[in-house]
This record gives structure tokens, C-alpha cells and sequence, in this order.
């Protein structure tokens, strides 16, 4: 079983009597339905709606000390901290970094993990990318074995964003994201910070930008940050990309222009073609509804 290393995840615990109502009120995603059964995916917003940052949501059982554990960005962690922090007031709650002692591990091949790996629990996001867990430090090197690369190009075949690489933080709307494709965002919970928002993008149908799969013809994937254009006008950035594959993050209605007017799409001078995953609901460019909820 190959077995990553994500060297660049960082993990917080929130622990304490008042945990799930105090994340409740602030992340995308519903808690009631994250268990220890049950990873759940969300995100912490501004009040103007944009991702500060997003997380893995893990439920520790209640006899290895409950709470929660969140898997989450290294290079955010230090700043999620300090926003739980600003929110946390008198709530009953115990907020703890344990990035230097707690190593985030996944399965490369979208497998599940021995059952003895540590606390092991399925990505929620997608089923295609497997199990993850969070370990003891000093055993990482026993266990993770495979190349970053070998994940994310996994995840970049399969359509999923990360932040940072795909989308920026503070600048990127969750539907942007994709984070209403992927189980980030509950649109039937109550108010969280920038809910108002997010549920607007949401019934009016406003979200014009997109993270996308994209595939380059050459076989050979534009270096992420490479600008996207068609008809000399541009389309947005090419993201994190492997074998010939890239994320993308684009206006799609400026792509159905080009289209409609027989334009390339090209990514850093190359041209790509956009690929719908199974898990994408909303229409593509040149789909029936395209432009009624994009």
C-alpha cells in the first residue's frame, strides 16, 4: 500500500464541552454529521464570503478525548489559529497546535490504510481519494513511503482543488472552489460567517468562476500560474497539474464565448480542452442550463 506523507498539512484540535456548537457557528459544513465514523469537509470564511481556510474535520471518539481534529493547510494553520482564537470569547473550548507533533499520511492510490496506521479516516471529499490519517511524527518515515507528486497528481486526475496551488486564500468564494461540488458547504444548517454570501452565489446562480479539470493537448500540463487566454482576452489561471492534466481556475462564461466562436483555449501559449468529472453538477460550457447556474 503506498503511502504519502502531505508534508505540507498542518493539524489543530478543538477540544472541550462546547466544540461542535462552537464550530457549528463558524465552518461551511454541517458538524451534526461529522462523526468518528465520519470525516466532514468545510471551510472558515470572512464575513464577505471568501475562504480564509479550508479543513478536513475529524471527530476524535469520546474515549481517546473527543473533539475534533482539523487536517488543514500548513501555511494557514498559524492564522486559523488565531481567528478560532478571536471567536473562541467564552466558549468552552481548548484550541491546540499539533502540527510539529502530528503528521497528516494518505493513501496514494486512493486505498484504504491499515487499520493500524493511526487515526485513520475517509476523505470526504471524493471516494476516489481514498483514506488519510493523522499519526505520530517520529513514525512517519515507517509508514510513508510514495512522493508527494504521486498524490496530488492523483487528486489533480480526479478534479479536486487545493488551496493555495489551485485557488488563493482570502480570494477565492467557496463555489469557486468547488466547495459546493465536494460536501464543503450546507446550504440547509443555520448562519455561519459569510453564509449570507455564499447562499446568494447559491440561488442566484452567480458563480461565473470556477476551479476546472483541464487536459492540454501536447500531453504536457502549463506550469502553475500560467495565464489562460482565448481570443486574446483572459480566462483566469492554470493551477497544479501532472501527466498532461491541470486545474484551472476560469470564467467559464468568457470560455463559452471563445467557444462559440471557434477560439483555442491556451494555457502558457498551450491548448487545453475542459473535462467534466462525474462529480460535477453544474453545466459545463456548450451543456444544456449552461449560463442559469454556472
Amino acid at each position: 500500500m503506498p503511502v504519502t506523507h502531505l508534508i505540507d498539512r498542518g493539524v489543530i484540535r478543538v477540544a472541550g464541552e462546547e466544540a461542535r456548537p462552537f464550530l457549528q457557528n463558524l465552518v461551511t459544513n454541517d458538524l451534526e454529521a461529522v462523526t468518528p465514523d465520519k470525516a466532514g469537509y468545510g471551510a472558515l470564511l470572512t464575513p464577505q464570503g471568501k475562504i480564509i481556510c479550508d479543513f478536513l474535520i475529524v471527530a476524535v471518539p469520546e474515549d481517546e478525548g473527543g473533539g475534533f481534529l482539523l487536517d488543514t493547510p500548513l501555511l494557514q494553520t498559524a492564522d486559523l489559529m488565531k481567528r478560532l482564537k478571536l471567536y473562541k470569547l467564552r466558549a468552552k473550548v481548548t484550541l491546540d497546535d499539533l502540527t510539529e507533533a502530528t503528521a497528516v499520511v494518505a493513501a496514494t492510490d486512493g486505498g484504504a490504510l491499515p487499520a493500524d496506521s493511526g487515526l485513520v479516516y475517509a476523505d470526504p471529499r471524493l471516494p476516489g481519494l481514498g483514506q488519510r490519517a493523522l499519526i505520530d511524527r517520529d513514525a512517519v518515515t515507517e509508514i510513508a513511503t510514495a512522493p508527494a507528486d504521486d498524490w496530488h497528481a492523483r487528486r489533480v486526475a480526479l478534479g479536486i482543488p487545493e488551496g493555495g496551488r489551485d485557488f488563493a486564500y482570502g480570494d477565492a468564494f467557496p463555489h469557486e472552489a468547488l466547495l459546493d461540488q465536494t460536501g464543503g458547504v450546507s446550504f440547509k444548517k443555520g448562519c455561519y460567517i459569510g453564509q449570507e454570501v455564499v447562499s446568494r452565489m447559491q440561488h442566484r446562480g452567480t458563480a461565473r468562476t470556477r476551479v476546472v479539470p483541464v487536459v492540454f493537448e501536447g500531453g504536457i500540463a502549463a506550469e502553475t500560474g500560467a495565464e489562460a487566454i482565448a481570443g486574446g482576452k483572459p480566462l483566469g489561471r492554470i493551477g497544479s497539474g501532472a501527466n498532461g492534466r491541470a486545474l484551472a481556475l476560469l470564467r467559464l462564461d468568457r470560455v463559452a464565448e471563445a467557444q462559440a466562436a471557434g477560439e483555442p483555449l491556451l494555457g502558457g501559449g498551450m491548448a487545453f480542452t475542459l473535462v467534466k468529472p462525474d462529480f460535477i453538477r453544474f453545466p459545463f460550457p456548450g451543456e444544456a442550463g449552461f449560463g442559469a447556474a454556472a
